[in-house]
């Protein structure tokens, strides 16, 4: 896909056609992956609504619901953090000039949260591909050691 994905070595990966249907398999592959990395429970809840937006933003926004185009999604481990890859192929956005969804204005909107939820949720959050493609990590420590 991108630069950001270029030299990952994905534990795991999935490619699917931009249909609102095929978020189940990006919540599939996000419970295998909670379950096989023992994920701590507290955590769990946070990447999934985390990826969740992420993936729906890719079919929906990215890919316009075009079930030609793909959505990729795979995670990779890293110590104490796993990061998870999702990716488009539409002509990204301007992820750095986002309307602030807690401005009174924007507030009874019913989008427009997607990325906020992304990064109050992780670790991180790092676009590229002009916004095609995001890197979401989250730190696999107890909430006491982080």
């Amino acid at each position: 896909m991108g630069a950001l994905t270029e030299d990952v070595h994905y534990t795991q990966r999935i490619e699917f056609p931009a249909k609102a249907e095929n978020i189940a398999l990006a919540e599939k592959l996000i419970d295998e992956a909670c379950a096989k990395n023992n994920v701590p429970e507290s955590l769990y809840g946070n990447i999934l609504i985390a990826l969740t937006e992420a993936v729906n933003n890719a079919i929906h926004h990215g890919n316009g619901l075009d079930p030609a185009k793909k959505v990729q999604l795979g995670y990779a481990l890293d110590g104490d953090q796993v990061t998870f890859f999702v990716s488009d192929e539409g002509p990204g956005f301007d992820h750095e000039h986002l309307p602030d969804p807690t401005d009174p204005q924007n507030i009874e909107k019913p989008h427009g949260r997607g990325v906020f939820l992304m990064r109050a949720l992780s670790e991180s959050v790092e676009f590229s591909d002009n916004g095609a493609s995001v890197a979401i990590t989250f730190s696999l420590k107890p909430a006491a050691e982080a």
